[in-house]
Protein backbone atom coordinates (compact mmCIF):
# COMPACT_ATOMS: atom_id res chain seq x y z
CA UNK A 1 0.00 0.00 0.00
CA UNK A 2 2.77 2.11 1.04
CA UNK A 3 4.44 1.37 -2.46
CA UNK A 4 1.58 2.30 -4.65
CA UNK A 5 0.79 5.44 -2.37
CA UNK A 6 4.39 6.70 -3.14
CA UNK A 7 4.41 6.17 -7.26
CA UNK A 8 0.75 7.51 -7.80
CA UNK A 9 0.56 10.48 -4.90
CA UNK A 10 -2.83 10.75 -6.36
CA UNK A 11 -4.56 8.92 -4.39
CA UNK A 12 -3.04 10.22 -0.73
CA UNK A 13 -5.42 13.02 -1.61
CA UNK A 14 -8.38 10.48 -2.52
CA UNK A 15 -7.48 8.93 0.82
CA UNK A 16 -7.67 12.18 2.58
CA UNK A 17 -10.50 13.45 0.97
CA UNK A 18 -12.38 9.86 1.60
CA UNK A 19 -11.30 9.84 5.56
CA UNK A 20 -12.51 13.20 6.33
CA UNK A 21 -15.66 13.31 4.30
CA UNK A 22 -16.14 10.17 6.66
CA UNK A 23 -16.26 12.42 9.48
CA UNK A 24 -19.34 14.03 8.24
CA UNK A 25 -21.09 10.78 7.69
CA UNK A 26 -21.11 10.58 11.38
CA UNK A 27 -23.94 12.97 11.88
CA UNK A 28 -26.05 11.10 9.23
CA UNK A 29 -25.27 7.86 11.13
CA UNK A 30 -25.84 9.11 14.57
CA UNK A 31 -29.48 10.70 13.49
CA UNK A 32 -30.63 7.15 12.10
CA UNK A 33 -29.16 5.09 15.12
CA UNK A 34 -30.46 7.76 17.92
CA UNK A 35 -33.97 6.54 16.46
CA UNK A 36 -34.54 3.37 18.33
CA UNK A 37 -31.21 3.98 21.13
CA UNK A 38 -30.38 6.86 23.43
CA UNK A 39 -27.52 8.96 22.84
CA UNK A 40 -25.41 7.29 25.56
CA UNK A 41 -25.59 3.95 24.17
CA UNK A 42 -25.11 4.98 20.63
CA UNK A 43 -21.77 6.34 22.06
CA UNK A 44 -21.20 3.15 23.82
CA UNK A 45 -21.64 0.71 21.45
CA UNK A 46 -19.70 3.13 19.36
CA UNK A 47 -17.00 2.78 20.98
CA UNK A 48 -17.19 -0.99 22.21
CA UNK A 49 -16.57 -2.01 18.79
CA UNK A 50 -13.79 0.46 17.59
CA UNK A 51 -12.15 -0.56 20.86
CA UNK A 52 -12.14 -4.36 19.67
CA UNK A 53 -11.14 -3.17 16.04
CA UNK A 54 -8.53 -0.51 18.25
CA UNK A 55 -6.51 -2.61 20.35
CA UNK A 56 -4.71 -5.12 17.91
CA UNK A 57 -4.25 -2.68 15.44
CA UNK A 58 -2.60 -1.08 17.79
CA UNK A 59 -0.08 -3.76 19.48
CA UNK A 60 0.42 -4.53 15.57
CA UNK A 61 1.01 -0.56 14.55
CA UNK A 62 3.11 0.55 18.11
CA UNK A 63 4.67 -2.78 18.99
CA UNK A 64 6.77 -1.95 21.96
CA UNK A 65 5.37 1.66 22.56
CA UNK A 66 5.33 3.17 25.39
CA UNK A 67 1.75 2.29 27.86
CA UNK A 68 0.57 4.35 30.63
CA UNK A 69 1.87 4.20 34.16
CA UNK A 70 1.45 5.97 37.35
CA UNK A 71 -0.11 9.00 37.09
CA UNK A 72 -0.11 8.67 33.42
CA UNK A 73 -3.21 7.01 34.00
CA UNK A 74 -5.20 10.00 35.59
CA UNK A 75 -4.14 12.09 31.72
CA UNK A 76 -5.74 9.32 29.62
CA UNK A 77 -8.74 8.82 31.86
CA UNK A 78 -9.31 12.74 31.13
CA UNK A 79 -8.91 11.49 27.56
CA UNK A 80 -11.19 9.21 27.72
CA UNK A 81 -13.93 11.68 30.08
CA UNK A 82 -13.36 14.95 27.42
CA UNK A 83 -13.40 12.98 24.26
CA UNK A 84 -14.88 9.72 24.14
CA UNK A 85 -17.69 9.89 27.11
CA UNK A 86 -18.96 13.37 26.89
CA UNK A 87 -18.12 15.08 23.97
CA UNK A 88 -20.00 11.83 22.01
CA UNK A 89 -23.37 12.20 24.56
CA UNK A 90 -23.62 15.91 23.49
CA UNK A 91 -22.56 15.23 19.73
CA UNK A 92 -25.55 11.88 19.84
CA UNK A 93 -28.01 14.37 21.67
CA UNK A 94 -27.22 17.06 18.49
CA UNK A 95 -27.60 14.41 16.36
CA UNK A 96 -30.82 13.65 17.06
CA UNK A 97 -32.29 17.12 18.27
CA UNK A 98 -30.29 19.89 16.05
CA UNK A 99 -30.87 19.87 12.33
CA UNK A 100 -27.40 18.75 11.26
CA UNK A 101 -26.58 21.46 9.19
CA UNK A 102 -26.44 23.84 12.42
CA UNK A 103 -24.69 21.20 14.43
CA UNK A 104 -22.10 20.20 11.90
CA UNK A 105 -21.24 23.73 10.84
CA UNK A 106 -21.22 24.59 14.52
CA UNK A 107 -18.67 21.62 15.74
CA UNK A 108 -17.01 22.74 13.13
CA UNK A 109 -15.19 25.77 14.55
CA UNK A 110 -13.56 24.09 17.46
CA UNK A 111 -9.63 24.01 15.80
CA UNK A 112 -9.92 28.06 16.85
CA UNK A 113 -10.81 27.28 20.30
CA UNK A 114 -8.22 24.60 20.68
CA UNK A 115 -5.26 27.53 19.23
CA UNK A 116 -7.28 29.77 22.51
CA UNK A 117 -7.15 26.97 25.26
CA UNK A 118 -3.33 25.75 23.73
CA UNK A 119 -2.28 29.00 24.82
CA UNK A 120 -4.39 29.44 28.06
CA UNK A 121 -3.08 25.92 29.11
CA UNK A 122 0.46 24.96 27.53
CA UNK A 123 1.69 28.57 27.85
CA UNK A 124 1.66 28.45 23.34
CA UNK A 125 1.81 31.79 21.86
CA UNK A 126 -1.43 33.27 20.40
CA UNK A 127 -1.22 35.17 17.83
CA UNK A 128 -2.48 38.20 16.33
CA UNK A 129 -3.70 35.95 13.67
CA UNK A 130 -5.49 33.38 15.82
CA UNK A 131 -7.45 35.73 17.51
CA UNK A 132 -8.86 37.76 14.48
CA UNK A 133 -9.80 33.71 13.15
CA UNK A 134 -11.10 33.07 16.29
CA UNK A 135 -13.53 36.06 16.27
CA UNK A 136 -14.43 35.24 12.10
CA UNK A 137 -15.49 31.33 13.30
CA UNK A 138 -17.46 32.95 16.36
CA UNK A 139 -19.09 34.77 14.21
CA UNK A 140 -20.03 32.16 12.02
CA UNK A 141 -21.05 30.22 14.48
CA UNK A 142 -23.10 32.71 15.77
CA UNK A 143 -25.06 32.97 12.60
CA UNK A 144 -25.86 29.27 12.56
CA UNK A 145 -27.28 29.21 15.67
CA UNK A 146 -29.49 32.52 15.34
CA UNK A 147 -29.85 31.81 11.87
CA UNK A 148 -29.01 35.53 11.22
CA UNK A 149 -31.67 36.58 13.81
CA UNK A 150 -28.92 38.41 16.56
CA UNK A 151 -31.52 39.56 18.74
CA UNK A 152 -32.90 36.24 19.36
CA UNK A 153 -29.91 35.57 21.41
CA UNK A 154 -29.53 38.49 23.64
CA UNK A 155 -33.31 38.23 24.16
CA UNK A 156 -33.51 34.37 24.93
CA UNK A 157 -30.37 33.47 25.40
CA UNK A 158 -28.88 30.22 24.29
CA UNK A 159 -31.75 26.58 23.63
CA UNK A 160 -30.70 23.87 25.20
CA UNK A 161 -29.91 22.20 22.43
CA UNK A 162 -26.92 25.42 21.99
CA UNK A 163 -25.94 24.58 24.98
CA UNK A 164 -25.35 20.82 23.98
CA UNK A 165 -23.80 21.63 20.98
CA UNK A 166 -21.29 24.56 23.00
CA UNK A 167 -20.19 21.37 25.41
CA UNK A 168 -19.89 18.84 22.71
CA UNK A 169 -17.29 22.06 20.97
CA UNK A 170 -15.79 22.27 24.89
CA UNK A 171 -15.25 18.79 25.01
CA UNK A 172 -13.37 18.33 22.02
CA UNK A 173 -11.30 21.33 22.63
CA UNK A 174 -10.31 20.05 26.01
CA UNK A 175 -9.57 16.48 24.53
CA UNK A 176 -7.25 18.06 22.01
CA UNK A 177 -5.22 20.53 24.36
CA UNK A 178 -4.86 17.49 27.39
CA UNK A 179 -3.86 15.24 24.20
CA UNK A 180 -0.85 17.22 22.80
CA UNK A 181 0.84 16.74 26.33
CA UNK A 182 -0.49 12.90 25.74
CA UNK A 183 1.42 12.79 22.55
CA UNK A 184 4.70 13.87 24.13
CA UNK A 185 4.48 10.48 26.08
CA UNK A 186 2.84 7.95 23.57
CA UNK A 187 2.56 7.30 20.05
CA UNK A 188 -1.02 8.60 18.45
CA UNK A 189 -2.71 4.63 18.07
CA UNK A 190 -2.02 4.37 21.28
CA UNK A 191 -3.13 7.84 22.95
CA UNK A 192 -6.81 7.18 20.83
CA UNK A 193 -6.89 3.67 21.80
CA UNK A 194 -6.48 3.89 25.69
CA UNK A 195 -8.50 7.20 25.18
CA UNK A 196 -11.68 5.36 23.72
CA UNK A 197 -11.39 2.16 26.37
CA UNK A 198 -11.66 4.01 28.73
CA UNK A 199 -14.04 6.35 27.82
CA UNK A 200 -16.01 3.01 26.48
CA UNK A 201 -15.40 1.42 30.32
CA UNK A 202 -17.22 5.01 31.45
CA UNK A 203 -20.42 4.90 29.83
CA UNK A 204 -20.68 1.13 30.63
CA UNK A 205 -22.80 1.92 33.72
CA UNK A 206 -25.00 3.91 32.35
CA UNK A 207 -25.72 1.55 29.63
CA UNK A 208 -27.13 -0.64 31.66
CA UNK A 209 -28.55 1.63 33.93
CA UNK A 210 -30.97 3.10 30.37
CA UNK A 211 -30.99 0.69 28.49
CA UNK A 212 -33.01 -3.17 28.39
CA UNK A 213 -32.01 -6.08 26.65
CA UNK A 214 -35.20 -6.10 24.61
CA UNK A 215 -34.47 -2.61 23.35
CA UNK A 216 -31.33 -3.78 21.98
CA UNK A 217 -33.11 -6.38 20.40
CA UNK A 218 -35.88 -4.15 18.55
CA UNK A 219 -33.13 -1.86 17.33
CA UNK A 220 -33.66 -2.03 13.36
CA UNK A 221 -31.07 -2.77 11.09
CA UNK A 222 -30.24 0.47 10.14
CA UNK A 223 -29.78 1.66 14.00
CA UNK A 224 -26.81 -1.49 14.28
CA UNK A 225 -25.75 -0.58 10.44
CA UNK A 226 -25.35 2.92 11.40
CA UNK A 227 -23.53 1.99 14.89
CA UNK A 228 -20.91 -0.12 12.75
CA UNK A 229 -20.26 2.53 10.31
CA UNK A 230 -19.55 4.75 12.76
CA UNK A 231 -17.44 1.84 14.74
CA UNK A 232 -15.49 0.58 11.73
CA UNK A 233 -15.15 3.45 9.09
CA UNK A 234 -15.28 6.71 10.85
CA UNK A 235 -13.30 5.67 14.44
CA UNK A 236 -10.82 2.85 12.70
CA UNK A 237 -10.65 3.15 8.87
CA UNK A 238 -10.85 6.72 8.47
CA UNK A 239 -8.50 7.26 11.37
CA UNK A 240 -5.65 5.27 10.18
CA UNK A 241 -6.22 6.74 6.24
CA UNK A 242 -5.47 9.99 8.10
CA UNK A 243 -2.99 9.00 10.51
CA UNK A 244 -1.47 7.46 6.98
CA UNK A 245 -1.79 10.19 5.23
CA UNK A 246 -0.26 12.91 7.41
CA UNK A 247 2.76 10.39 7.52
CA UNK A 248 2.98 10.65 3.66
CA UNK A 249 2.44 14.63 2.94
CA UNK A 250 2.92 16.27 6.34
CA UNK A 251 -0.08 17.54 9.21
CA UNK A 252 0.05 20.90 7.23
CA UNK A 253 -1.18 19.41 4.10
CA UNK A 254 -3.11 17.03 5.79
CA UNK A 255 -4.96 19.44 7.78
CA UNK A 256 -6.67 21.05 4.74
CA UNK A 257 -8.74 18.36 4.26
CA UNK A 258 -10.03 18.81 7.56
CA UNK A 259 -12.57 21.17 5.87
CA UNK A 260 -14.17 18.26 3.90
CA UNK A 261 -16.05 17.05 7.24
CA UNK A 262 -18.71 19.94 7.92
CA UNK A 263 -19.58 20.49 3.73
CA UNK A 264 -19.91 16.08 3.27
CA UNK A 265 -21.94 16.64 6.53
CA UNK A 266 -24.22 19.32 4.83
CA UNK A 267 -24.25 17.84 1.53
CA UNK A 268 -25.63 14.34 3.16
CA UNK A 269 -27.90 15.65 5.50
CA UNK A 270 -29.69 17.68 2.84
CA UNK A 271 -30.06 14.42 0.39
CA UNK A 272 -30.48 11.79 2.96
CA UNK A 273 -32.45 13.85 5.74
CA UNK A 274 -34.58 16.23 3.18
CA UNK A 275 -32.88 19.69 5.30
CA UNK A 276 -32.75 22.43 4.17
CA UNK A 277 -29.71 24.31 3.38
CA UNK A 278 -30.35 28.41 4.27
CA UNK A 279 -28.10 31.18 2.63
CA UNK A 280 -27.36 32.16 6.36
CA UNK A 281 -26.00 28.29 7.08
CA UNK A 282 -23.60 29.27 3.92
CA UNK A 283 -22.87 32.52 5.49
CA UNK A 284 -22.25 31.15 8.31
CA UNK A 285 -20.06 28.32 7.17
CA UNK A 286 -18.15 30.76 5.24
CA UNK A 287 -16.96 32.66 8.09
CA UNK A 288 -16.23 29.23 10.03
CA UNK A 289 -13.95 28.26 7.21
CA UNK A 290 -12.43 31.29 6.85
CA UNK A 291 -12.03 31.77 10.42
CA UNK A 292 -10.37 28.05 10.66
CA UNK A 293 -7.83 28.33 8.12
CA UNK A 294 -6.49 32.02 8.55
CA UNK A 295 -6.29 31.29 12.24
CA UNK A 296 -4.49 28.09 12.10
CA UNK A 297 -2.94 28.66 9.41
CA UNK A 298 0.45 29.80 10.38
CA UNK A 299 1.28 26.94 12.19
CA UNK A 300 0.45 24.94 9.09
CA UNK A 301 3.31 26.94 6.71
CA UNK A 302 6.32 26.04 9.08
CA UNK A 303 5.85 22.22 9.36
CA UNK A 304 7.94 20.16 7.09
CA UNK A 305 6.68 17.61 4.44
CA UNK A 306 8.08 14.67 6.29
CA UNK A 307 6.59 15.78 10.03
CA UNK A 308 5.95 12.93 12.19
CA UNK A 309 2.51 12.40 13.21
CA UNK A 310 1.40 14.72 15.43
CA UNK A 311 -2.04 16.08 17.41
CA UNK A 312 -3.58 16.28 14.54
CA UNK A 313 -4.26 12.79 13.97
CA UNK A 314 -5.50 12.55 17.71
CA UNK A 315 -7.84 15.09 17.45
CA UNK A 316 -9.57 14.59 14.17
CA UNK A 317 -10.23 11.05 15.27
CA UNK A 318 -14.15 11.91 15.18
Amino acid sequence: MKKLLTTKPWLIYVMLALATSSWGSAFIAGNFATQDLSPITVAFFRFFFAAILLIPIMLVMDKGGRRPKGKEWILVSILGLTGIALYNIAFFVATRDAPIVKSSLFIASNPVLIVVLSGIFLKEVITKRNIIGLILALTGATIIITEGNFRQLFESGLAPIDLVLLLAVICWALYSVVGKIALQKFGSITTTTYAVVIGTLMLMPFVFFETSVIELQQASLLTWGSILHMSVIVSVVSFIMYYQGIKMIGAAKASIFINLMPLSAVLLATLLLGEQLLFVHILGAFFVLTGVTYGTWKARVKEQPNQKVSDVSLREMR
